[in-house]
């Protein structure tokens, strides 16, 4: 019984969300589905409809094909925005991979059902936006996780599912 209560303290403690961690995401054991989850990078002022990453955006898209170069990553998704798929290109590209565009009107329920079947036991590049990446990641992992402020860029979100479905939650810095 008291391995059982620590598991699941420890479970909800990963949920919790809190201060992002400064690590890179580590390569999954094969049996695990991966999904990591972004918001855009820093996006220009200007354009108020579609407007593209400034130069700090780039450099932070740039930085993230560095932080996930030794992943396995086999499928990049990213909404139809400018800012998502710049920020996506980079670690598309490093992988040899198309960008493959989400609606972001539409629930985040959807994305997950489709993320969940189509790469079960991969490892996922998901870009969204401050409002729907929290959903994104709940939706994936049944965890709750913390709203994101519109100067929030730098936090990464790597759920991991088991081969048994147990999902676990770890927030680092990108």
């Amino acid at each position: 019984m008291r391995v059982s209560i620590a598991a699941a303290l420890l479970f909800l403690a990963a949920c919790s969300g809190g201060a992002p961690e400064r690590r890179t995401a580590t390569a999954p054991d094969s049996s695990e589905t991966t999904f990591i989850v972004v918001r855009h990078a820093e996006k220009a002022a200007g354009d108020v409809r579609d407007p593209p990453l400034d130069a700090r955006g780039e450099r932070r898209a740039a930085a993230l094909a560095g932080q996930l170069a030794a992943l396995p990553v086999s499928a990049v998704y990213a909404s139809t925005t400018r800012r998502a798929r710049q920020t996506a290109a980079p670690t598309a590209e490093r992988h040899g991979l198309q960008i493959r565009e989400y609606d972001p009107a539409r629930p985040v329920s959807e994305l997950a059902t489709v993320l969940h079947t189509r790469h079960a036991g991969a490892t996922v590049l998901v870009v969204g936006h401050s409002n729907t990446v929290p959903g994104i990641v709940a939706a994936l992992c049944a965890c709750r996780v913390a709203p994101l402020g519109e100067d929030d860029y730098g936090d990464l979100y790597e759920v991991r599912i088991g081969a048994g479905g147990r999902a676990g939650l770890r927030q680092l810095a990108y």
